[in-house]
């Protein structure tokens, strides 16, 4: 049996948009494969980098542990790394060279990794682990400890080979979810994920993952670790896992951090039933599609689970790009799976996305109004990112010389040439969110008057926020139609 280090290289600090944010969670893709790792006999310690200052910080884990393998393996569930983040890719290379220093082999799991594996084994990584990793783990260590080199008969990695770089067949991907123990919860400082989600939201969320993978195929999307197929863990075994961290850490709230919740038909209402008959009683949000909204009794039985935030991929407010997209969802969609979300007392949260190649005046204009009428209960706004292995990529990768990645999540760079320039999609994003929080204002004044006996002191305070975004969000559009002038 060896000594494994394990650690991750999303460092929260180095993002100052999420840092700001304060809405940490653990990497469960990385502690999925520290319990398997455990399970099987190896003696097992993990460095958090969440909250680290620094790449530095793995020397002392490395002194104390004197590990055979050190590991970084990304959480493959959180879109933050899968956005491939300079900044994390910097500070991964940092960590690598401080392993091999102390003698370690050195073995990479991550998204960008999946995506540039050349550029980590010239950096000094041992070998790179392709797609969804646990198994490909479990063999490679396994044929190391017996002195094997017979590694091209091991599905899943990339490595060198006389200086020439070697990439084996495709793993095929795990079915049976259930066979996986739970994440290393137990390694993980909940302390200091406690008090920072108190801090900034005033309760305590954690992440669960209930699926791998997702079988719709929008263009732009990149799935470089669990790909297109779609396998669920069963209910049973989910409510198994909630009743466990409920008992032992007290959560107030889960995010189920699937690309997309219950697409397996009659799961919820499994789920829904079994957290009723447990008595366990939480809120939570989940990532859906908006045509999946429209299935019968689906966002009932959500409600009554404890759902109560459904993230939705709106993207455009037209239907000409959403075909470009080759989405799949209608904004007729967009509009029913709205309304019944908030007759069933679930909010609706949208993902919008500006910047996709031919996007014009009027559809942006469409995206703004639908925005505004809809007013859903959170917003995230982006502009399009290319990433490798998207047929979106394959269109503009010739544009992306210069750069092909963010450096930190809020960057929201334009790489590609598109109908504005970069600055453009920089001030849409500001006055798109400007715009969105003056319309919200607008609402909450309306409905005191009209109710005020329901008056609250967070309605009043967001009814006087309408003094800031009224003014705020003129002068973001002023701005915005300057940089429209000089684009023409």
């Amino acid at each position: 049996m060896s000594k494994i280090l394990f650690s991750h290289s999303y460092f929260m600090r180095f993002d100052p948009k999420q840092w700001a944010t304060g809405q940490p969670y653990p990497p469960i893709g990385c502690l999925y494969a520290v319990s398997m790792m455990r399970n099987l006999g190896h003696e097992v310690s993990f460095m958090d980098t969440m909250f680290a200052f620094g790449p530095e910080e793995i020397i002392l884990p490395l002194q104390q542990n004197q590990p055979d393998y050190f590991i970084i393996y990304d959480d493959g569930f959180n879109y933050l790394t899968k956005m491939c983040l300079t900044n994390m890719r910097e500070a991964a290379f940092e960590m690598m060279k401080f392993a091999k220093q102390k003698g370690c082999t050195v073995l990479v799991a991550s998204s960008d990794a999946n995506d540039h594996f050349e550029k980590y084994l010239e950096e000094g990584a041992d070998f790179i682990l392709l797609g969804e990793a646990e198994q490909t783990l479990v063999e490679l260590i396994s044929n190391l400890n017996n002195g094997s080199t017979d590694f091209l008969s091991i599905p899943g990695i990339a490595f060198k080979q006389k200086e020439a770089i070697v990439r084996t067949a495709k793993r095929s991907v795990m079915k049976n979810l259930d066979e996986l123990p739970f994440p290393a919860w137990d390694l993980v400082d909940m302390d200091a994920y406690r008090k920072i989600w108190v801090k900034h939201k005033g309760y305590f969320s954690l992440n669960m993952a209930t699926t791998r993978g997702c079988p719709f195929k929008c263009n732009w999307c990149a799935k470089p670790i669990y790909g297109n197929r779609y396998n669920t863990r069963s209910a049973s075994h989910v409510v198994a896992e909630l009743k466990m961290l409920k008992e032992q850490y007290a959560f107030d709230h889960i995010w189920f951090c699937d690309d997309i919740f219950g697409l397996k038909p009659g799961w919820v209402r499994e789920f829904a039933d079994l957290i009723e008959k447990e008595g366990l009683q939480f809120h939570f949000k989940i990532q859906a599609r908006v045509d999946l909204m429209l299935q019968e009794n689906y966002i009932a039985d959500l409600a009554r689970a404890g759902c109560n935030n459904v993230w939705m991929g709106a993207e455009s407010g037209s239907q000409k790009i959403l075909d470009a997209m080759d989405k799949g969802t209608t904004v007729q969609q967009i509009f029913q799976a709205t309304a019944l979300l908030k007759k069933n007392g679930i909010n609706p949260s949208f993902f919008i996305q500006f910047g996709y190649p031919g996007e014009t005046r009027e559809d942006i204009r469409k995206t703004i109004d639908m925005i505004n009428q809809l007013l859903p209960y959170e917003l995230g706004v982006s502009v399009a990112y290319p990433l490798p292995g998207t047929i979106f990529y394959e269109k503009v990768k010739t544009q992306l010389r210069e750069k092909s990645n963010w450096t930190d999540s809020d960057e929201l760079a334009l790489m590609f040439r598109n109908s504005f320039a970069p600055a453009y999609y920089k001030q849409l994003h500001r006055y798109v969110h400007k715009n969105y929080q003056k319309h919200l204002s607008i609402q909450i004044v309306k409905q005191l008057l009209a109710k005020p006996a329901r008056t609250s002191f967070h309605k009043i305070r967001k009814a006087f926020s309408l003094l800031y975004y009224v003014p705020a969000s003129w002068l973001a559009g002023l701005r915005l139609k300057k940089l429209d002038f000089y684009n023409k």
